[in-house]
């Protein structure tokens, strides 16, 4: 089987802490992990078994976040779009971050390899 990874993808452009960032990226590697197992278990279990690797990574905005998820669903790679509920540092319904994967690693480099490490 080819490599399998997820990648979680954080907006630099907004207000967050580093605590809430990370927060964020948690929801968005759940999220999206979640998603996978609905398409296909084995998948997720290989993932597991061969000790979850994930690429954290950055973009500058939500418009490019949403681009992002649109060429996933595209692609037909699960992935997991974070909206902040609004009860801390962020107003309600702000995108924050995005989860793809876990799934093959070049199909999710097709999208993500013009971006950098956060």
């Amino acid at each position: 089987m080819d490599e399998i990874k997820q990648v979680i993808i954080i907006r630099t452009d907004i207000d967050m802490g580093k605590g809430k960032s990370i927060a964020q990226g948690s929801h968005a590697s759940l999220m999206s992990y979640f998603e996978v197992v609905k398409v296909d278990k084995d998948v997720a279990q290989e993932w597991i078994d061969r000790g979850e690797k994930k690429i954290v990574l950055k973009v500058p905005s939500d418009k490019e976040l949403k681009r992002l998820a649109e060429g996933f669903k595209y692609k037909k790679i699960p992935h997991a779009l974070v909206t902040d509920a609004g009860l801390t540092e962020l107003p309600p319904g702000t995108v924050t971050a995005l989860g793809a994967g876990p799934w093959n690693s070049k199909e999710i480099d097709a999208l993500t390899s013009g971006l950098k490490l956060l």
